[in-house]
């Protein structure tokens, strides 16, 4: 080792460890990296400002050694200055001369001045006794542990990205997959021949029944959902109702309300209950009869879902995943806002339709198989033209523009682009997942087990149901249409259900 004696002009401070004759041929690189002061700066820079960078995420910091909290984290430099076969004397003696040189580039000062920082270190030479190797060596274990918690913030930050471009790809379709699940069975070809009826005029539903029409998510905010069809059905005599229950709730306590509904109508009118719901109206209405089946079965003649997500929503499930790159912004949180607070919702309501709540529950509240059960699951148009559709969907109230005299507060139509992000959601589940979807429920998860299910060939997004009263185009079939060919095609499932199951008591 050389001494840090009196220094020539320009002469550099920072001890000259290739100099030491302990250090083996094989240290050619830790001695060429300390024995260049322009790379031993750089190093040491590198070194806090990783520092900086770790103490950023408090979750992760560790508390520096107190007996060099004057130059943090100078051991991280160690770590990458000495490989591991080198005695633990110089490392010792390498942290010393690091130290000592840092405090000179730091403070401006000469050797000697930088000499006397260390309390352990006298006229240049670095002692290198028992209770000096045990601390420097605690403070080098300190070192590795605060470099291997600047390594596990970055693992995590890639690990974070991985489960964001992950999103729900391994989730899709769980259903189909799980084992003992009833096979669906096609009765599309059956739902165009009555779809086809009835734009013919020939309805052919039963009045022995009541309808009840369970409206999705966010429903007290489309004044026209249902409506129509309500008004159809009681055109042609029949009895119809629409659930008025808080769509923004959560599933257990919607099932609850519509029990109440179905018991109310059957001791009312004495005659059993078709179900069909869209959307979460339609896991609202699955979930009532399997949670309440003992107190139903004789008061339920079927269900129909229409663009459920029965086993879930991708939708759903990338907003609130815990554990991905969302988190930083508070995406979660944005979220509840605008459920909790904006629509005066639950945030419940969006939780029960990810992927793991629909699998809590479908592990123990499967659907009866006696009950008559139909699917129809949808595909959005991705065209330009519907890109740039404009939907009128809902009213808001103005009152600062109602007329004095008026003692109403004046309603203006909302025009919302609602078409346009359907459309723009199916484009990325497509390319995300390449999955087929409504722009909200991808076509396999909205496929019940056991059900008849129904493929329209029609593009068709999740909105279409709320809105599709708006296009007056007499060439397309409109959603009262499409609800009365769904539960004439229930009617039928129903009896053909009976029939099989009498044979098998006979």
């Amino acid at each position: 080792m050389m001494k840090a004696g009196k220094q020539e002009p320009g002469e550099s401070s920072t001890p000259l460890l290739a100099q030491n004759d302990g250090l083996r041929s094989d240290g050619i690189i830790p001695q060429l990296f300390t024995s260049m002061p322009a790379l031993n700066e750089a190093a040491s820079y590198l070194a806090e400002t990783t520092s900086y960078l770790t103490g950023c995420f408090s979750d992760y910091s560790v508390e520096p050694s107190p007996r060099y909290s004057t130059v943090p984290n100078i051991h991280e430099q160690e770590s990458i200055a000495f490989s591991s076969n080198e005695t633990s004397g110089m490392v010792a003696t390498a942290s010393k001369h690091i130290s000592s040189n840092l405090n000179c580039s730091k403070n401006g000062e000469s050797s000697n001045s930088a000499i006397a920082s260390p309390p352990h270190i006298h006229d240049g030479f670095a002692k290198t006794s028992a209770g000096d190797l045990s601390q420097d060596t605690g403070t080098l274990v300190e070192s590795h542990q605060n470099g291997q918690s600047g390594i596990s913030i970055f693992q995590g930050l890639i690990d974070r990205a991985r489960r964001t471009v992950r999103g729900s790809a391994d989730d899709i379709g769980w259903l189909q997959r799980a084992s003992g699940m009833p096979p669906v069975e096609d009765g599309t070809d059956r739902f165009v021949e009555i779809l086809e009826e009835i734009r013919h005029g020939v309805h052919r539903l039963p009045n022995s029944m009541v309808y009840l029409l369970v409206p999705g998510l966010f429903s007290n905010h489309g004044p026209l959902y249902f409506v129509n069809t309500k008004a159809s059905f009681s055109k042609m005599g029949l009895a119809c109702h629409i659930a008025k229950i808080h769509s923004e709730a959560s599933v257990e306590k919607n099932a609850r309300e519509i029990k109440e509904y179905i018991e109310e109508i059957y001791w009312g009118s004495k005659k059993r209950v078709l179900l069909i719901g869209h959307s979460k109206g339609g896991v609202d209405a699955a979930a009532a009869l399997s949670l309440y089946w003992s107190d139903l079965k004789d008061k339920v003649a079927g269900l129909a879902l229409a663009q459920s997500p029965y086993g879930g929503t991708p939708i759903a499930s990338d907003l609130l995943r815990e554990g991905q790159l969302g988190d930083y912004v508070n995406l979660r949180k944005l979220t509840e806002i605008l459920i909790c607070k904006v629509i005066k919702g639950d945030m419940q309501a969006l939780e029960d339709l990810t992927y793991e709540k629909r699998r809590e529950f479908l592990k123990d509240h499967h659907l009866p198989i006696e009950l008559p059960v139909v699917s129809f699951r949808t595909e959005a148009s991705t065209s330009p033209a519907v890109l740039a559709t404009l939907s009128h969907v809902a009213h808001a109230e103005l009152p600062m523009v109602a007329p004095l005299s008026a003692g109403e507060s004046a309603k203006l139509p909302v025009v919302m682009p609602l078409g346009a992000a359907m459309a723009a959601c199916a484009q990325l589940l497509q390319v995300r997942y390449g999955e087929k979807s409504d722009g909200l429920v991808t076509c396999r998860d909205a496929e019940v087990p056991g059900s008849v299910v129904v493929r329209p060939k029609r593009k068709l997004d999740h909105a279409w149901m709320v809105y599709s009263s708006l296009n007056n185009d007499p060439s397309q079939e409109d959603a009262s249409q499409v609800c009365e060919a769904l539960l004439r095609l229930l009617v039928e499932v129903g009896q053909k259900k009976r029939h099989e199951f009498a044979m098998k008591d006979e």
